[in-house]
């Protein structure tokens, strides 16, 4: 998308020059900045010159949040921390939903300038080339990605364990520090699974979408269907039953 890589641009050139003295908290360890805000103005902008009859849900809420039958959701900078440290991975994430149902969803890489992108019925491709999710079928062949909650540590305990014993029977855990990346990179066979908890609909509707377009399984952590709204996701390949039977084990 044209839109994404324009904004990508503006990403990397304000990189260059930022310093720490330009982040803002909207909680102890939740990091923004104006790149974040201005990022998803030029999105908004842009998105709405495309779709003018669409309404928008925005992690930083630059515009009114409001709900109608198509509705942008966007995350301007997936991974503001991996940014406001230096370290390469971070992503755009735009999704067009039709009241729960996705239509399309894009994430782009912005340092490897990858474009992920999907539509319903239509295949998922990285840079216009199809892809397809992982054909391995064992866990102890797998690799899986993660993310750790910032806020929420109530069950912090059953995570660890989660973790824990993946690291015992799979080939190992990543924590990239971007949920949209994380699912691009299961629906290109990357890794196997990706897992993680306290996540909002702007991270994951994009993603989720072209996991599933690219043959994966995406649920929540009960095997059902609430993971866009209800702030957990398992997206897999094949593993996805065996990755979840461990989430199970230990998250009630």
């Amino acid at each position: 998308m044209v839109l994404a890589e324009e904004v990508a641009v503006f990403i990397t050139q304000e990189r260059q020059k930022f310093d720490l003295s330009q982040v803002e908290h909207k909680g102890k360890n939740d990091l923004v900045s104006y790149v974040d805000k201005e990022s998803e103005r030029k999105l908004v902008r842009g998105l709405g010159q495309i779709l003018s009859e669409a309404t928008f849900l925005t992690e930083e809420k630059t515009v009114e949040q409001t709900e109608g039958e198509l509705q942008w959701i966007i995350d301007p900078l997936d991974g503001t921390t991996n940014f406001v440290h230096g370290i390469p991975a971070y992503s755009i994430s735009i999704a067009l939903a039709k009241h729960d149902e996705m239509l399309l969803g894009v994430v782009y890489e912005v340092t490897r300038k990858e474009c992920f992108s999907a539509w319903n019925g239509g295949g998922a491709f990285l840079n216009g080339n199809l892809i397809r999710v992982s054909p391995i079928d064992e866990l102890s062949e797998s690799l899986f990605g993660t993310g750790l909650p910032i806020q929420n540590f109530e069950k912090k305990a059953n995570y660890l364990k989660i973790i824990g014993e993946l690291m015992e029977s799979s080939h190992g855990i990543r924590r990239i520090g971007s949920a949209a990346l994380d699912l691009a990179y299961v629906a290109c066979g990357r890794c196997e699974g990706f897992f993680e908890c306290n996540l909002n609909s702007w991270d994951v509707a994009a993603g989720a979408l072209i996991v599933q377009e690219a043959g994966g399984v995406v649920t929540d952590f009960s095997g059902g269907e609430n993971y866009l709204v209800g702030k957990e996701i398992v997206a897999a390949s094949t593993v996805h039953t065996e990755l979840l039977g461990v989430i199970q084990k230990y998250w009630s």
